[in-house]
């Protein structure tokens, strides 16, 4: 891969400008047609798409699968939504249009790449905007093959645009463009951050889904056959790397033995190793640095006092080759500790005991994130009770599903905005009253 620098930028946000010009102006049924092109060229090399990801990202086969299924819903659903929208609306007496903000910088992370890629487009096309995009650097081959697809799908000159290289060189090029209109960028609360502050100069507009330390409330009425084999699939989705994990499960304090026997239990069960292989649970991480960082957290949380479970320091039996990690539970953890408090972005799960139904609810809100929690009930008015009083852009109840129509986000410092479905396409324009 050969790295962009600003002066690529500059070519890409040209390209853009000069092809909003007439994307801007085309109809619904256009947009519609490009969409689905999109998604017949993505769906033909579906499985050249997930092989690429566990090559080069070392996600599982499970969570590859999922992932492009991903990619093709986002191209679905954008269609249904722009089905129904109303770019026209009449608001008192006068005329509001909903019009494309024009073009939109796109920054994706490495732990999804090809399926942020894919959301993000598939909205802004939906408004009429065309974009510039900057993946992750650690996902060149991962975008070869999606570029190959969306070169197949035959999209006017100029309507997406790709430049890859460093966050530090073309994301902040992009940041700073006054051409630029918006960002969309998935990634940490610190990049976000920094973003946020760019963008401030040319009154950008900015989604920013971020960072998380997901709350998983077990409520003492909960099934827990069923609660902690989910409960351990939510931490370790994504080998962990994931910012929806539910990293910190909350139990009631008299039911924290049993928990802890049916959490190990469950552990034990979880494969570690070759990510192309169909039933492994957990692979390697994403790089050296990667599981440097998750080793020096499993440190930090002996030696914090956590109780160490299961798992724990250096690399699985058998598997010393690799950046792969012991899958880790620490229990008896209090919500103080770093461990409890810090995205740590591994397969090191949290257990938190709590005396009542209101003081799971508050140290469920006691963090700095909120973007997703799960809550798990034998009762759904009780659950749903609970989970309307956590502070989180999204709340799983008995259940890890997702759904591409319903707004996706964080509160606090979990982010900006909203993506998917139209809460997500909102983002992507601006209302214009016209006075008759």
């Amino acid at each position: 891969m050969v790295l962009g620098n600003e002066h690529d930028v500059n070519l890409a946000v040209a390209a853009a400008k000069e092809a909003y010009k007439t994307f801007s102006q085309t109809t619904k049924e256009e947009r519609i047609a490009y969409l689905q092109k999109l998604h017949d060229a993505v769906a033909k090399r579906q499985d050249e798409l997930v092989a690429v990801m566990v090559l080069e990202y070392g996600g599982t086969y499970q969570f590859c699968k999922n992932s492009v299924n991903n990619m093709l819903s986002a191209f679905t659903t954008a269609m249904a939504t722009l089905n129904t929208f109303e770019f026209e609306r009449t608001v008192g007496n006068s005329k509001v249009l909903m019009q494309p903000l024009g073009v939109v910088g796109l920054i994706t992370p490495w732990n999804s790449s090809n399926s942020f890629i894919c959301n993000k487009l598939a909205t802004a096309i939906s408004a009429g905007s065309t974009v510039v995009i900057k993946p992750s650097e650690m996902s060149a081959m991962q975008t070869q093959l999606l570029l190959e697809c969306f070169h197949e799908a035959g999209l006017p000159k100029g309507v997406f645009n790709v430049v890859n290289g460093l966050g530090t060189v073309v994301g902040n090029a992009i940041t700073n463009h006054p051409d630029i209109a918006k960002i969309s960028f998935t990634g940490s609360t610190v990049v976000g951050k920094s973003i946020a502050r760019g963008a401030i100069d040319t009154l950008k507009r900015v989604t920013l889904e971020l960072g998380g330390k997901s709350p998983n409330v077990i409520l003492d009425d909960a099934n827990l056959e069923t609660a902690i084999p989910m409960a351990v699939a939510a931490a370790y989705m994504n080998s962990g790397q994931a910012c929806i994990a539910g990293t910190r499960l909350l139990v009631p304090e008299h039911k924290l033995d049993e928990v802890n026997s049916l959490v190990k239990a469950a552990v034990e069960k979880v494969k570690v190793g070759n990510p192309a292989d169909h039933d492994t649970a957990v692979g390697p991480m994403v790089s050296k640095k990667q599981y440097e960082r998750v080793q020096g957290y499993i440190k930090l949380g002996l030696e914090e006092g956590a109780k160490l479970l299961i798992g724990g320091e250096g690399h699985p039996e058998g598997l010393e080759a690799g950046n792969f990690v012991k899958p880790t539970v620490f229990t008896n953890v209090k919500n103080s500790m770093r461990i409890a408090r810090e995205e740590i972005f591994g397969p090191v799960l949290s257990i938190i005991a709590y005396k009542d139904e209101e003081d799971a609810i508050a140290i469920a809100n006691d963090t700095d994130y909120g973007l997703q929690a799960y809550v798990n009930s034998s009762d759904d008015a009780r659950a749903k009770r609970v989970a309307s009083r956590i502070i989180a852009g999204r709340v799983m109840i008995n259940a890890l599903s997702h759904d591409p129509q319903a707004p996706f986000g964080g509160f606090k410092q979990s982010g900006i905005g909203r993506e998917f479905g139209v809460f997500g396409l909102e983002e992507y324009v601006e209302p214009k009253t016209l006075l008759v």
